[in-house]
């Protein structure tokens, strides 16, 4: 799917920031689908919550794809606190250990900066990660194109110019696995022409009615994680 990427990109609207008040009904939704008519999978997945979220926001989606066969684990570090330098090296460390122990590549399920993380682990330990889908994650710009722009300005941080290196980096290192990035044009939090990756062609872009903050919990979103973890591994 190659949806069209809006230009020029901007943050989210307040307006749009108002439809985040929808989160509450995604959750509903969540807690009362059902699983049984979605594509069972096994091995190991590693969901990766996103800015200021941890292992109890991703809780139920991590149930639920328990519930599909995965040997599913939370990543264990608290917060996201977003200091990407410090949280690498070890998620690089967790995902090789998650490989040796099962004997088989990990699926890194990452939600908004989560799915950025989860990128550049499967660049450093492209032998350990098998795919990748992202939820919601600013690939283009960096925090520029989303509402915490303007609180990394108010910390001195110059994010034109975080984007910019955020640009260079990915047309610079190619990913190792395939990656679906999941979309929602109603995102409150993300600009979703940002989620859509311009500099790698393998990337599949799909796109979901949940909100951002409903994104690890919408029926629509379980269906197509589902889906796409379920495929054939890489040969």
């Amino acid at each position: 799917m190659n949806p069209v990427i809006p230009n020029p990109l901007i943050a989210p609207s307040r307006w749009l920031l108002l439809s985040e008040a929808r989160v509450g009904l995604d959750l509903a939704r969540g807690l009362l689908g059902s699983t049984r008519k979605l594509p069972k999978g096994h091995g190991p997945v590693l969901v990766i919550p996103g800015f200021q979220a941890s292992d109890f926001e991703t809780a139920l989606l991590r149930r639920k794809l328990g519930q599909l066969g995965y040997t599913v684990y939370g990543w264990g570090l608290g917060r996201n606190h977003g200091k990407t330098g410090k949280l690498l090296p070890k998620l690089v460390e967790q995902v090789r250990a998650l490989h040796a122990r099962h004997a088989l590549p990990v699926k890194l399920v990452g939600w908004s900066l989560g799915g950025v993380l989860a990128r550049d682990v499967a660049r450093e330990a492209p032998e350990a990660v098998e795919q990748i889908v992202t939820l919601g994650s600013p690939i283009a710009g960096g925090p520029k194109y989303t509402v915490f722009a303007q609180l990394y300005r108010k910390q001195g941080l110059d994010i034109d110019k975080l984007a910019a290196g955020a640009d260079a980096r990915e047309a610079s290192r190619p990913l190792p696995c395939p990656v679906t990035a999941i979309y929602a044009q109603r995102d409150g939090i993300v600009a979703w022409g940002s989620c859509i990756d311009a500099h790698h062609a393998g990337v599949t872009h799909l796109e979901t009615s949940a909100t951002h903050f409903g994104m690890p919990f919408h029926p629509q979103t379980l269906k197509l994680i589902a889906d796409v973890l379920a495929k054939a591994p890489r040969g």
